[in-house]
């Protein structure tokens, strides 16, 4: 019998709480309930790394949006007749 660790990782496709052994940290897993892929991650570091990847599409939301709000300027600006 193994005597092997496991951590709970949510499967980004289902949402089953899967058991994952430790030593798939970092590697490609398949669901066994609905064949879904995942990356085996850590789950301390997922909340960090989930808060950094919603900084950064905040950051791009906003430069499109400012680029927008540029161009309806440049659009509502008197061109020279």
């Amino acid at each position: 019998m193994s005597n092997s660790t496991y951590f709970v990782q949510e499967c980004p496709t289902c949402g089953r709480r899967l058991q994952i052994r430790v030593e798939y940290l970092g590697r490609s897993v398949v669901c066994q309930h609905c064949q879904g892929r995942l990356v085996a991650r850590d789950p301390a570091n997922t909340h960090q790394e989930h808060g950094e990847l919603a900084k950064s599409l905040l950051h791009r939301a906003e430069e499109l949006l400012e680029s927008s709000a540029r161009r309806e300027t440049a659009l509502r600006l008197p061109y020279p007749r």
